[in-house]
């Protein structure tokens, strides 16, 4: 396998909520220190399963401040800053680069079911970004309801010099890395997977180099993943599959609480709360999501013990 200037797991941190909905500043530290000793190779905050759909703008920024400032350097860390409204994006991305973060993440324009930007535009929203002057990750993902067809994402590639991260999610998403990948070359420095690596393996076997899960198991992930880049596929695909009905739950039975649900569990955070219109999660989801997770005893739910 080619290997790719970026790779291995880079999980989502969860935003974590006080009882009284307001955010978990020192939750949120001691979230990022759990991720580190699990020995992720970068973390992103502010992504979709970070719940950015429910954060203000003055919440944002003060998170992104809080974490930059405890990770410290320990890891890379990629901050989101999608959003419709281009200028916006830009100030994102310069909040980010000042503070010190090693990339950033964005989607393609959207707002809404319907609103949204045509390929040109979201190639000059991207362009903007990359005039700031840090590394972008592209993240293709079905919530914004934008297609981002390969010949697209292979000219940002090309002529954008910060594009240099692919997080594939969309569906068929290893028929797409692959295609990616044939297409840009050298061009496409950091091909990742997501969607807590419910295809992974597919994905691997696509290109891939990496992935962008969230913050639930990447202890139990991370092996997979390196197995893998480092030409033991049989020990990755071995691992992969002992810990898939954990990622299986998650992803179809879950989605950004069972982190959260695990957080809590392991004495990491004191409070699981969901701000409206989020429901709770149901107690039988928590109870076999936990059953499952105990199975194979990630450092989640001891790490606060």
């Amino acid at each position: 396998m080619i290997q790719k200037p970026y790779n291995g797991i880079w999980p989502v941190a969860p935003t974590p909520f006080l009882p009284t909905g307001a955010v978990d500043y020192d939750g949120m530290k001691r979230v990022l220190d759990l991720m580190v000793d699990q020995s992720v190779d970068g973390i992103c905050i502010l992504a979709n399963f970070s719940e950015q759909f429910l954060i203000s703008d003055a919440e944002r920024e003060q998170l992104t401040r809080v974490s930059l400032e405890h990770v410290a350097g320990r890891v890379p860390v990629i901050v989101t800053i999608s959003h419709f409204a281009t200028d916006i994006v830009v100030g994102r991305a310069q909040l980010a680069k000042q503070l010190g973060a090693a990339m950033v993440m964005m989607m393609a324009p959207y707002h809404g079911a319907l609103l949204k930007g045509t390929a040109q535009q979201t190639y000059q929203q991207v362009d903007a970004v990359g005039a700031v002057g840090i590394p972008i990750m592209i993240q293709d993902a079905p919530l914004s309801g934008v297609e981002l067809p390969v010949p697209l994402l292979v000219q940002m590639a090309q002529n954008i010099e910060m594009v240099k991260l692919f997080k594939i999610e969309c569906a068929g998403a290893a028929a797409k890395l692959r295609e990616l990948i044939a297409a840009g070359g050298d061009a496409i420095e950091g091909p990742f997977d997501g969607e807590e690596a419910i295809t992974l393996m597919a994905d691997l076997d696509a290109g891939a180099s990496g992935s962008m899960t969230s913050g639930l198991i990447p202890d139990l992930i991370g092996p997979v993943i390196r197995s893998y880049l480092a030409g033991d596929r049989q020990a990755a695909l071995h691992g992969y599959n002992r810990i898939l009905p954990i990622i299986n739950h998650e992803n179809r039975q879950c989605g950004f609480r069972g982190t959260k649900a695990a957080l809590l569990a392991g004495g990491v955070i004191g409070s699981d709360f969901c701000r409206h219109p989020i429901p709770p999660l149901h107690d039988d989801t928590r109870a076999a999501l936990l059953e499952l997770l105990k199975m194979e005893d990630p450092l989640i739910l001891k790490w606060g013990q």
